[in-house]
């Protein structure tokens, strides 16, 4: 007779692989159907699959291995996505809160564990590491509220590394006591003296080996590999420390934050593989742990499930509510920082592991299986209370904020940037300028041009135009970003370009400046100057010798009376979206009116930006510049075309002025919008203008006289 049983557990790693992604491929479908916060599926997903559930499968070693990597994953993506400018700002509240969420659970279980479980001071202290530690669980429903950079989930994050730190510190000082280390002061000085060399060496080692791998190697695959190298060698240094892995992961994270801008394609890589499988087999291997059917048992277990859940999860809530209320903070901040507080995950195993490792008699540790099965329990539990009161707090925040937002100076909602594209050694670079400068609320795509001669190599023209938009197309995708694209013939590329601009009604252009001087030695090259007198829209063209990631300062000269240009608000926008994405300074040069307005601007709409202001009288000064920009700064020169408000005749000289004083630096130039519609235009109309007249002639040739005698 056929026995279905006999062909359970699955042990073969092929079927245990398809059970796995079948349950995270299903998990959600269901659980969004029940109005159940997606995480809390996979755990209970683990619990019927495991051996004290169905029994379906067996939690072989691929759970310990994805389990582990899924969970230095969640605290590695907390730090690579947290505020730093923010964390910096609020440096002191976070370490009132950090201090609040260790010391409240602590004190509370370390007691009635005591009165209540009667476990000895050692095993109580231990408990009371467990409790007062907290796992960043519900963070992916932070990112899917796009909460990550708000204030109080900056604190919260912040403070669930350092009650986390303090757990470990005190962790390892119970161990050192036990095992006769911890009452020798030199134990005490050798581990300050190896945190604080972890701390000092990772941090010089990553940002520059960082610096120089993204420099020199643009490869996808290369740049993820390396920075899960990065992730697992700065997890491991702080197990051979004394620490947790995950305190490891977490500091790499903050190591990485600047290099890897949120919107960029190595982002989207890094999220999605963590969220689509390494996050997910960690919570279901949690869930494998669980055995429901001890609390049917009665006896102690639930007596330790009740205290390890109610006063752990109180201290937590007393934490965040009392730091809510220190810090003048509304309520749904409170409910928020309890949320992500208040769970715990495998860590609490780990740390329950090294008690029953621990002889205080024959036969006797300092905790035993009902301490596990009782921690195991609690996992649950705060698992379910975390992700739903962070799934609640987090719609209420946002509906918070719809009603009390602040309403940016913009343009309006036509932004629809267009992108020329010519070079495969730029396009790259082009297309990741405007995803850093696209308005991610508008959520609206991007436009790759490419634009041919039509001659007779029109054919193997348009296949490498093609093949070239194909790649962007493959970046943009990267990034989660929309991309149409246009091979596109003309007689004239200005006028190619002109022509798709008023067909996709495109909002801006951004475009790359020449790289072949053998084609033209003129710095603007064939078209550029007639393309930007022929439209009266933001045109910027940039040239950049290094990647976008690695630039600390945005350097920007502006004009006087630049504020009076219809275009102010647009350039200014792009450029604040720049900085914050790259999380990079912007250092602002120009008259003491135009920089007020600016910083007007800037404190309405992007208060976090890290701008500086430094007086420019005359435009002439242009050229003294160059002796303070770096290697690894972006000079940005908003001109104007002539006849504008802000134009000056000594613009005319910018050319020449960027070619001798600034070569080889990373130069974006920004013709900002004027008067006046596009689409005046006809097809008919000359549009091409040279770059040089009579009297730059004049003047130049005056020049290599002068300097010639």
């Amino acid at each position: 007779m056929f026995n279905l049983a006999e062909y359970f557990p699955i042990t073969d790693p092929t079927l245990i692989f398809f059970v796995v992604l079948l349950i995270i491929l299903l998990a959600p479908i269901i659980m969004g159907k029940l109005r159940i916060p997606h995480i809390i599926g996979m755990v209970l997903a683990g619990v019927l699959v495991g051996r004290y559930g169905l029994n379906i499968l067996v939690r072989d070693d691929s759970f310990e291995l994805f389990g582990k990597v899924g969970l230095l994953y969640i605290m590695f993506l907390a730090g690579l996505e947290m505020d730093m400018e923010g964390l910096k700002k609020n440096a002191r509240k976070v370490v009132v809160f950090g201090v609040l969420s260790f010391v409240l659970p602590f004190i509370l279980i370390y007691y009635t564990s005591m009165a209540w479980l009667h476990y000895s001071s050692l095993s109580a202290l231990l408990l009371a590491c467990v409790m007062s530690a907290c796992t960043l669980i519900a963070y992916p429903i932070v990112g899917r509220y796009g909460l990550q950079k708000k204030k109080v989930v900056t604190l919260s994050v912040g403070a669930s590394m350092l009650s986390l730190l303090f757990s470990l510190i005190t962790l390892a000082a119970l161990t050192g006591v036990f095992y006769g280390d911890g009452t020798d002061w030199r134990f005490w000085v050798f581990f300050l003296l190896k945190f604080v060399a972890y701390c000092v060496v990772v941090s010089m080692v990553t940002r520059r080996l960082t610096r120089y791998f993204l420099r020199r190697y643009s490869d996808a695959v290369m740049q993820f590999i390396f920075v899960m190298c990065i992730l697992f060698m700065s997890a491991a240094l702080s197990a051979f420390i004394g620490l947790e892995g995950i305190f490891g992961a977490f500091f790499s994270g903050l190591v990485l934050n600047r290099f890897i801008p949120s919107v960029s394609p190595l982002m989207n890589r890094i999220e999605f593989t963590g969220n689509a499988l390494f996050i997910p087999y960690f919570l279901i291997g949690v869930g494998m742990l669980i055995n429901v059917g001890v609390l049917f048992e009665g006896g102690g277990i639930i007596i330790a499930v009740a205290v390890m859940v109610v006063f752990g999860t109180l201290g937590k809530a007393m934490a965040a509510y009392v730091a809510c209320l220190f810090f003048r903070m509304p309520w749904v901040a409170g409910h928020m920082m309890f949320g992500l507080t208040s769970a715990h995950a495998a860590g609490a195993i780990a740390m329950v592991m090294v008690g029953m490792k621990m002889e205080t008699a024959p036969g006797q540790f300092l905790m035993d299986d009902t301490a596990l099965n009782g921690v195991v329990m609690m996992i649950l539990f705060t698992c379910i209370i975390s992700t739903m009161v962070t799934e609640n707090a987090a719609k209420a925040m946002v509906i918070h904020n719809a009603h009390n937002k602040v309403v940016e100076k913009q343009e309006g909602d036509d932004e629809k940037i267009l992108i020329p594209v010519k070079y495969p050694e730029t396009c790259d670079t082009l297309v990741s300028l405007g995803i850093l400068m696209r308005n991610r609320k508008l959520n609206r795509g991007l436009v790759a041009l490419n634009v041919v001669y039509d001659d007779e190599d029109a054919a193997y023209n348009q296949r490498k135009g093609q093949e070239l938009l194909e790649h962007v197309t493959q970046t943009a995708a990267g990034a989660d970003v929309r991309m149409q694209t246009q091979v596109r013939l003309a007689t004239n590329i200005a006028n190619g370009i002109k022509h798709a601009f008023i067909e996709y009604d495109a909002s801006e252009i951004i475009m790359g400046l020449h790289i072949h001087q053998e084609v033209t030695k003129r710095f603007w090259g064939e078209f550029a100057q007639s393309l930007f007198n022929g439209l009266n829209r933001q045109i910027i063209i940039a040239r950049c010798v290094m990647p976008l990631a690695t630039l600390r300062r945005l350097q920007v000269a502006v004009p006087s009376r630049a504020e009076y240009e219809p275009g102010f608000t647009r350039w200014l926008e792009r450029l604040a979206r720049l900085a914050g994405n790259l999380d990079c300074r912007i250092l602002f040069h120009g008259r003491e009116d135009t920089l007020q307005a600016i910083k007007d601007y800037l404190l309405t709409g992007h208060g976090s930006v890290r701008a500086e202001y430094l007086s420019m009288e005359h435009w002439n000064q242009l050229p003294t510049l160059a002796g303070k920009i770096k290697s690894d700064d972006m000079f940005v020169v908003v001109t104007a075309r002539k006849g504008t408000l802000s134009y000056k005749t000594a613009m005319d000289r910018l050319p020449d002025e960027l070619s001798d004083y600034f070569k080889g630096q990373n130069i974006m130039i920004v013709f900002p919008d004027q008067y006046g519609k596009a689409d005046t235009m006809t097809f008919t109309t000359a549009q091409h203008t040279e770059q040089l007249s009579a009297y730059d002639m004049l003047r130049g040739l005056l020049r290599r006289l002068f300097h010639r005698h």
